[in-house]
């Protein structure tokens, strides 16, 4: 039986070089800034360890500045996992043109990574309280959108432009996970006797059901970390864990970098959690499509 050698086994594969500018990417712009947040949420000024920051989370501004985000970030990963996954079933099952699906996709690739002071512009010119659709409905049918409660600077004016990207994302992601629906699973629930709702209900959502729900973890996790949108929307008016971040970093007179630094802890713990629950639940839904 042949001996392989130390260096035969050891072989360097000049493919590796593909990857290098990923890794080189990924360490000093993802490991490297996390891990100084991370050791920075338990420093004091001098280089200490100490726990002050992190019990510095622990009042009612920040407090309640997580649970605005939490609760911004559920309403927009709900409404997007729902009005995505229709659109994504309507275009792939619901016997739409095939024609309507490729531009659909396309805006989806552009529309999920548009976002920050470009998106919040669009908005404000359009919906804003001088923007184009607010004009033309209150000197054209007499509709004023402030008079009846509608303000875009507001939680659910954020809510509106979160949705521009959150459901394209969706779209992009379910997509692949409705095409690896089976139609054998189809017919063999049709010949059984089950109706269209039955099918849904008993096979194609169970099945789907690991997928919706790592999507939404990761609509989820994108929903809470975004600061560039509401910032240039909202202003500091609006008590979000992004907003408040930056007006910690940012060196003026009442920042404090280091319970900064507690504060992107906490988001990273808690967008860890989403990303990671994404994660595992797509790998059980792989082994379903496969």
């Amino acid at each position: 039986m042949p001996i392989r050698s130390a260096t035969s086994r050891f072989r360097f594969n000049p493919h590796w070089l593909g990857l290098l500018p990923f890794a080189l990417f990924t360490v000093l712009f993802l490991v490297l800034p996390t891990m100084k947040i991370v050791v920075g949420a338990f420093q004091t000024p001098e280089g200490s360890f100490t726990l002050n920051n992190i019990r510095g989370l622990n009042t009612p501004s920040i407090l309640s500045s997580y649970w605005v985000s939490i609760q911004l970030s559920l309403v927009t990963a709900t409404l997007g996992c729902l009005v995505g996954f229709m659109m994504a079933a309507a275009v792939i099952l619901g016997g739409l043109p095939r024609w309507v699906r490729s531009p659909l996709m396309t805006f989806s690739g552009v529309a999920s990574n548009f976002a920050g002071v470009p998106l919040a512009f669009a908005f404000l010119a359009t919906l804003g309280p001088v923007g184009l659709v607010t004009l033309w409905l209150r000197q054209e049918f007499g509709i004023n959108l402030r008079a009846m409660g509608f303000n875009l600077l507001s939680f659910w004016g954020l809510v509106i432009v979160y949705l521009f990207f959150q459901i394209p994302l969706m779209i992009l992601i379910i997509a692949p996970a409705i095409e690896g629906l089976k139609r054998e699973w189809r017919e063999a629930a049709a010949i059984l006797g089950a109706t269209g709702a039955q099918y849904w209900r008993m096979v194609a959502l169970p099945i789907l059901f690991p997928s919706l729900l790592g999507t939404f973890a990761l609509l989820f996790a994108n929903s809470f970390g975004a600061i560039a949108t509401a910032f240039a929307l909202t202003g500091p008016q609006l008590n979000i864990v992004p907003i408040k971040l930056f007006a910690q970093i940012r060196g003026d007179v009442l920042g404090d970098p280091h319970l900064g630094y507690a504060l992107a802890f906490g988001m990273i713990v808690i967008t860890g959690i989403a990303n990671g629950l994404y994660i595992w639940l797509r790998v059980r839904s792989e082994r379903w499509l496969k």
